[in-house]
């Protein structure tokens, strides 16, 4: 509690407490400057002259800060109370918490593995900040409107995070019972980002069965609690939750990637589309994540072809995709830089065919075209798996298997003010040749499955 009836702090208007935690109290506020809603935590009385308390209190804010990651509760004022207790005020998550929305019981299967995909995708933010949670459970991941219609889904609480050098050598437990996995429960032991991997497996178990798991090592086996389960999604969560951490899910992406498939797979089975049809919508789906960076470079060719498709190649000869003929009037053919994804800094062979390449880069526009780019080093499925496009609406994810490819393909649509789609490839050979790999956009305004396949199943590179 604070210590003094307050109903504002600084330039914040204290309107309402929101809850409190174990050394702070969080306050709804609005800041009158910039007439915006806000959350305001500040340290409870009781631990004002505590200075290790304190000092906590303000790493929270640190890592959080740090962490600089629109998955991750944003941090934007610290300051401190005239009787020296610190405050931080952060965005204010308007959907409340996944604790509110399980209080009726487990959620759909598919809609419980999206949350969770996406609370792992937060945790791999966290990871790559070399931040580990330590405290991921329901009511510390966050719900807020965005601006695509879908909640956006944020982690908070840092209260126990650690940098993952001081974590390798942490001599004290922490964590929430059923949430914590054994390393993190045995004092001396250390731990690594895989601690998170098991807490966000015990998260899934919550929303997909209504239950908290039980202890490491005497967790009960979901389907028991959930006869519709399907068995993929089960092992997907058990694997999370091994007690043994070589036996989990390596990375927290690792684990949003299989759990985005499943969600996939669920959701068509649940509507019981025949198996044609769902390859269609997947991959109508699957036209849309790209727009942000091609680093395709040189001069524009305009091109004219009134067939019903043209085939075009990069200046090397050694990318080339056919496409339908409207799309084939402009390309850039003299390749591109892997490290717009986070690859090596190289030129690789690579081609971009459009309609209209000016509107490329502009989410807005309408556009239909393909952007192939070749990478001989580096994992292109990785670097696609953690794009993210938090304007657009996430349809989900799937396995793509083609004739002369196989990867990973991703999709979004909805973005700001356009009604086409936007898809991300990472492909490798289907002959098991794990290089060269391929990055793959493909833009339509008008989304078609087939296209989109005829097109996947076109390219030919490396040759």
């Amino acid at each position: 509690m604070l210590r003094d009836p307050l109903d504002r702090i600084g330039r914040y208007r204290l309107d309402r407490r929101l809850g409190a935690g174990g050394f702070g109290v969080v306050w709804l506020a609005h800041d009158e400057v910039l007439e915006a809603v806000v959350a305001l935590k500040v340290l409870s009385d009781n631990w004002a002259d505590h200075l290790d308390v304190r000092e906590r209190f303000l790493s929270e804010a640190r890592l959080l800060r740090k962490a600089d990651s629109n998955r991750v509760v944003q941090v934007y004022d610290i300051g401190e109370l005239p009787d020296g207790r610190p405050y931080f005020v952060m965005e204010y998550a308007d959907k409340g918490t996944l604790d509110d929305r399980i209080e009726a019981g487990p959620l759909p299967i598919a809609e419980a593995l999206r949350l969770t995909a996406l609370a792992a995708r937060a945790a791999a933010a966290l990871h790559e900040a070399g931040i580990v949670h330590r405290d991921i459970k329901p009511s510390n991941v966050l719900l807020r409107t965005s601006s695509g219609g879908a909640d956006r889904v944020l982690l908070a609480d840092l209260g126990l995070a650690k940098s993952l050098a001081q974590a390798s050598g942490l001599t004290m437990a922490a964590g929430s019972a059923g949430y914590t996995p054994p390393e993190q429960a045995q004092p001396g032991s250390g731990i690594d980002a895989r601690a998170d991997v098991y807490s966000l497996g015990a998260l899934g178990y919550h929303l997909v069965t209504g239950s908290v798991p039980g202890p490491p090592g005497k967790v009960v086996r979901p389907e028991r609690l959930r006869t519709d389960l399907a068995p993929g999604v089960q092992r997907a969560l058990l694997r999370a939750m091994e007690p043994d951490r070589e036996r989990r899910w390596p990375t927290a992406l690792s684990l949003a990637v299989e759990l985005e498939r499943l969600a996939e797979e669920v959701s068509m089975g649940a509507v019981r589309v025949p198996r044609r049809r769902r390859r269609t919508v997947l991959v109508a789906v699957a036209a849309a994540v790209v727009i942000g960076a091609a680093g395709v470079t040189t001069a524009l060719v305009t091109l004219r072809s009134d067939a019903p498709s043209v085939t075009v190649e990069d200046a090397s000869g050694q990318v080339s995709v056919e496409v339908p003929g409207g799309w084939g009037r402009q390309l850039r053919d003299s390749g591109w830089n892997p490290r717009t994804v986070g690859l090596s800094d190289t030129h690789e062979p690579g081609l971009a065919v459009a309609d209209d390449l000016a509107k490329w880069q502009n989410l807005r526009s309408g556009v239909d075209g393909v952007f192939v780019g070749l990478s001989e080093h580096g994992d292109v499925r990785d670097r696609v798996g953690a794009i993210a496009h938090t304007d657009c609406h996430y349809e989900g994810s799937r396995t793509y298997t083609g004739t002369r490819w196989h990867g990973l393909i991703r999709t979004w649509n909805a973005c700001p003010g356009s009604h086409g789609s936007l898809t991300e490839a990472a492909l490798t050979s289907a002959g098991g040749n794990q290089q060269p790999q391929l990055y793959v956009q493909i833009r339509q305004a008008a989304g078609s499955a087939a296209t989109t396949d005829r097109v996947l199943g076109s390219i030919r590179a490396g040759d």
